[in-house]
């Protein structure tokens, strides 16, 4: 990547089909995502929208004029108490993985997320035995926050989450600015 200049953005409608390819890609050979059927152009523009209008933040990592590599934030659970909590994704391109594309891409989402005025950050690796994936979150702040056992199954085999968390801004160190509802 020494040669290679990479921009972040804020995604655009023009990044869809990239999107759509790096994602399949994942849910074809990995387990980041526990999908089993890669979601088409159309659904992964939806859901891309649906976090726009929801206001997180959603980009994407450029490199000599072609997408390389997105990330996101959205709802970690939809109940209201859980309204300062995000839960975060990024996925590269495999061919330029450990280039340090996807930690670009989540200082941006954390600093956007901690602008909005979020206080924790959740990230979700699909399979115990991605070392690299919970390594790279803990490079980044992020604390085991546990695992949970065989919970999905892809590829033939039976596979675990492991949550991690990051506080961002005053995490839980002072209330919301608005306490309403606590």
């Amino acid at each position: 990547m020494a040669d290679q200049i990479v921009h972040i953005r804020e995604s655009v409608d023009a990044d869809i089909p990239r999107v759509t390819e790096i994602y399949g890609r994942s849910v074809r050979e990995e387990t980041a995502s526990f999908e089993l059927e890669e979601p088409d152009a159309r659904e992964i523009a939806r859901r891309r929208r649906a976090l726009l209008e929801a206001g997180y933040p959603y980009f994407v990592a450029d490199m000599n004029d072609r997408v390389a590599g997105f990330a996101y934030a959205g709802a970690f659970r939809p109940r209201p108490a859980y309204r300062l909590t995000v839960e975060s994704a990024v996925y590269v391109d495999p061919d330029i993985q450990r280039a340090g594309v996807g930690r670009l891409l989540m200082q941006q989402v954390i600093t956007a997320c901690e602008a909005l005025g979020f206080r924790q950050m959740i990230a979700i690796v699909g399979g115990s035995d991605h070392v690299a994936s919970i390594e790279f979150h803990k490079s980044l702040g992020f604390d085991d926050a546990g695992t949970v056992k065989s919970v999905g199954y892809k590829h033939g085999k039976w596979l675990d989450t492991v949550y991690l968390q990051r506080p961002l801004g005053a995490g839980d160190a002072t209330p919301p600015e608005s306490a309403a509802g606590s």
